[in-house]
């Protein structure tokens, strides 16, 4: 059957539009749902404790604060830990996740309590996507260098720590951030999401943009992939220590408490 141009080129810019569709989250980011719950999981190189001064701004707003001790041993385990916090919540909730955690609040994410998620200068795969693979398509960050084994527990050398983990902090805070680490497996790095919320979920986005831990560019491109509320924070890798003021905000907004 014949078609003529004009037909042909609906039809090319239909095919370009749904295509576009189909890699993206929610472009047209809806307003979230009043939430009064917030679940916040922590990633690598970090216990629940580095929450503390957001948790100390959500809980003045009357926000409920609950921070997941991620397990840091298994995916699964990870997820599982965060799914146990979300169950105990008593309505809405905006499920944020720092770095790694990344990986939890996509797979975790689509949990019925869930109104919104937020990443903090955090992973966020799509569905099945081999997030290490997706890294080497940009520059390499140099916290990568710094992480070290004893058999398969991984950590970060106090060097990487203070200058490409928690660079914009006093040295002496970052001293005993350092201190008080948690250990990763090895395994942890070999788990890949089954599922992406930010396709489903109102989605938010903290960029970290002096960030020499994940590359800050990384981060742009994964929050627009997402067609998350993005800001961009100046700011290391723990921006959720050295702003979190702005991090603050941006977790209100996610729980519909301001624009």
């Amino acid at each position: 059957m014949m078609i003529d141009r004009r037909t042909f080129s609906t039809a090319l810019l239909a095919g370009a539009a749904a295509s576009l569709s189909a890699t993206r989250g929610l472009a047209a980011n809806p307003k979230p749902p009043m939430a009064r719950n917030v679940v916040l999981v922590h990633g690598l190189f970090a216990d629940g404790s580095c929450w503390s001064e957001v948790i100390a701004r959500l809980q003045v707003a009357g926000l409920n604060a609950t921070a997941v001790q991620n397990p840091l041993t298994t995916l699964p385990e990870a997820v599982a830990s965060a799914r146990r916090v979300l169950d105990r919540q008593d309505g809405p909730t905006v499920l944020v996740g720092h770095s790694f955690s990344g990986m939890i609040v996509t797979e975790a994410g689509l949990h019925p309590k869930v109104s919104s998620l937020v990443y903090v200068a955090a992973r966020a795969p799509d569905a099945g996507e081999d997030y290490a693979a997706l890294a080497k398509t940009f520059p390499t960050p140099p916290a990568t260098a710094g992480i070290v084994f004893d058999g398969d527990e991984g950590r970060l050398s106090e060097a990487a720590f203070l200058r490409d983990f928690a660079g914009d902090l006093p040295a002496a805070k970052a001293r005993v951030l350092y201190a008080v680490q948690e250990p990763f497996n090895r395994a942890l790095l070999t788990g890949k999401t089954t599922q992406a919320a930010w396709r489903s979920k109102p989605s938010f986005y903290a960029v970290s943009t002096e960030d020499r831990t994940i590359n800050p560019d990384l981060e742009r491109f994964m929050a627009k992939r997402m067609g998350a509320k993005t800001i961009e924070v100046k700011a290391s890798h723990l921006s959720l220590i050295s702003h979190p003021a702005e991090i603050a905000d941006l977790i209100l907004e996610a729980a519909g408490r301001q624009a």
